[in-house]
């Protein structure tokens, strides 16, 4: 009797002790990640706040009556027809529960450039260009990806995943939505991890980042702008993180700081058991079945993106 007693109260004790450990953590966890950085001034923030621009095209209710499953954000110059066209004769347009849409700024020349007009007729053709009112350039590539997010945040609230994705990038779209549909449905985001980076000093590089607009020595971990993954509640935490991020021209960079913000690591994507990195972000020469094994491959032409896909989608399942 005294031995069952004293076993149900050394089971009573532990249980106590898991629970009060347990709640140690959670607060402290909690506590970590309410510890915001300071609010930008609202003239650092202008340059990056949504309400700063205006739609010059958009298409507010695609999402009006369908909840996407997956979501493809491609951010392409607005002269780019082809790859837009490419984009839509493979990957683009090869599921029923996705929906591609482009994302671009103000051509060279302004609105009245013929590249503007071009643009206006394309998209009344195919209704999946959305257009704001800033220069597209490399260096407001940063801008463009926080005006996604806020877009997809905005008309497209039910969806499950989003992909920004680049226009020249291979996606092996049955590979994703097979990886996809056994994924955490919130706080996550996915590719290639980068862990490493740190701030290139030298002002003729293409990725200059000066002392003054980015003083640390590193970068938390970030996932590579050619392409990356995320559950769809990401877009309004990213949107919303902005907040707190001071803009700089890098725009995948920019991303892992504002998950630093929210406190959420990306998560690496790899196959198993060779750990071989399924965003590829390298470019490779065209293989049907090494290209099955991966995500995503870098690098490819408008003409070069057909022609692989052609082949690929008819023959992929043999591999």
């Amino acid at each position: 009797m005294r031995r069952t007693f004293c076993w149900r109260l050394v089971k009573f004790l532990v249980a106590s002790a898991v629970l009060v450990l347990s709640a140690h953590l959670l607060l402290s966890s909690v506590s970590k990640h309410t510890e915001l950085p300071p609010t930008l001034s609202a003239g650092e923030y202008r340059l990056i706040s949504p309400d700063t621009y205006h739609y010059l095209l958009n298409q507010p209710a695609v999402c009006q009556d369908r909840s996407p499953f997956l979501v493809f954000l491609v951010p392409v110059g607005p002269q780019e027809a082809a790859a837009r066209e490419a984009v839509r004769g493979t990957w683009g347009g090869s599921g029923p529960g996705s929906l591609t849409l482009f994302f671009t700024g103000l051509p060279e020349g302004g609105r009245g450039a013929a590249a503007q007009k071009e643009l206006e007729e394309e998209s009344r053709q195919h209704a999946d260009i959305i257009q704001i009112n800033f220069v597209d350039s490399y260096h407001n590539l940063t801008i463009k990806t926080v005006l996604m997010m806020k877009w997809l945040a905005t008309h497209c609230p039910h969806a499950s995943y989003a992909m920004k994705v680049d226009a020249d990038i291979f996606v092996n779209v049955f590979q994703l939505l097979g990886r996809l549909r056994g994924s955490p449905r919130q706080g996550f985001i996915t590719g290639s991890v980068i862990r490493d980076g740190r701030p290139r000093r030298d002002p003729s590089s293409k990725w200059y980042l000066s002392e003054e607009l980015y003083p640390e020595d590193s970068f938390p971990p970030y996932v590579s702008g050619a392409g990356y993954v995320f559950s769809a509640d990401m877009a309004a935490r990213i949107s919303w993180a902005s907040r707190f991020v001071r803009l700089i021209p890098l725009e995948d960079v920019y991303v892992g700081l504002c998950l630093r913000v929210l406190g959420v690591r990306p998560v690496y994507s790899y196959s198993l058991p060779s750990f071989r990195n399924l965003f590829e972000i390298r470019s490779l020469q065209y293989d049907r079945c090494i290209f099955s094994r991966l995500v995503i491959i870098n690098g490819f032409k408008p003409s070069e993106l057909l022609q692989a896909w052609h082949d690929f989608s008819k023959g992929h399942g043999s591999c």
